[in-house]
């Protein structure tokens, strides 16, 4: 699941993605079917990218793309966002079992369970995260390296470096006071 660059605004609804930045502030543009674009002020307006969220845990703190990816893969049906309490707290005790009951509450699952309506149309919900695909094109290369083990020979007319190869040396000047 690819993340990057969606950003959800303080003081708006849904979720935007990160186009540019200008003096004024960052451009942003809705994921909505609106498509809405906005300048958001940089001093006063907060971004909180998704990649970062997490959701309190009793013994650590869960990455919201884990608890995303937990929804996407139930078999049933995922509730609206509007839907009662009860039936939100099921559906995380099936999601995120490890996450604190007491710390999270019915509003951050309303939030997680639109932001999850809004993601799961988009091509970039079922890609994988570029450090993924960096980390595998990484072992690819170390083995690559492990083949290529022989050195290649100097030939034979290769020539050590002269004295006169070599830059020249800055020249030390002293200055005679007076001229």
């Amino acid at each position: 699941m690819n993340l990057r660059g969606i950003v959800a605004v303080t003081g708006r609804p849904g979720l935007f993605k990160l186009v540019g930045q200008n003096k004024a502030g960052y451009v942003l543009e809705g994921l909505d079917a609106q498509k809405v674009k906005i300048v958001a002020n940089i001093s006063t307006t907060k971004l909180a990218s998704l990649e970062d969220i997490t959701i309190y845990g009793e013994d650590e703190d869960l990455k919201l793309i884990d608890v995303l990816a937990n929804i996407a893969a139930l078999e049933g049906n995922v509730p609206d966002a509007k839907a009662d309490a009860s039936t939100l707290r099921t559906l995380f005790l099936e999601v995120a079992p490890s996450h604190d009951q007491d710390k999270v509450y019915t509003s951050d699952m309303k939030k997680i369970v639109t932001w999850y309506h809004l993601l799961k149309d988009l091509p970039l919900f079922s890609e994988d995260a570029p450090g993924t695909s960096e980390v595998q094109d990484a072992a690819k290369s170390e083995e690559k390296v492990e083949k290529k083990v022989k050195a290649t020979p100097k030939p034979s007319n290769a020539k050590a470096p002269s004295k006169t190869a070599q830059p020249a040396k800055k020249a030390n000047m002293t200055s005679k006071k007076g001229v």
